[in-house]
């Protein structure tokens, strides 16, 4: 049986566990930048994680998780559809 992780089990993670498990278990959504910040979303069963990098760095700063629809407006902009949808 797979055990999936909760919004605030991951939370309760060190950033480091956090990270591996973005990279386990994460779907890499988008990347966008924000002023001096490149952020990468992840879809993770059942929330969203957010890693914030400073540009160029491969360190992140942090990850913001949520779960409400509205916290992916930022994003929407950079769907591409196939042409003719």
């Amino acid at each position: 049986m797979l055990n999936v992780l909760t919004i605030s089990a991951f939370k309760a993670l060190h950033q480091r566990h956090q990270t591996e498990h973005l990279a386990r278990h994460g779907t890499r959504l988008a990347e966008r930048q924000e002023d001096s910040f490149e952020l990468t979303l992840y879809a993770v069963e059942g929330f969203y994680a957010e890693t914030w990098r400073s540009r160029g760095d491969e360190h992140i700063l942090f990850i913001h998780v949520f779960q409400k629809p509205a916290g992916l407006g930022d994003y929407l902009r950079l769907v591409q559809l196939p042409h003719g949808l």
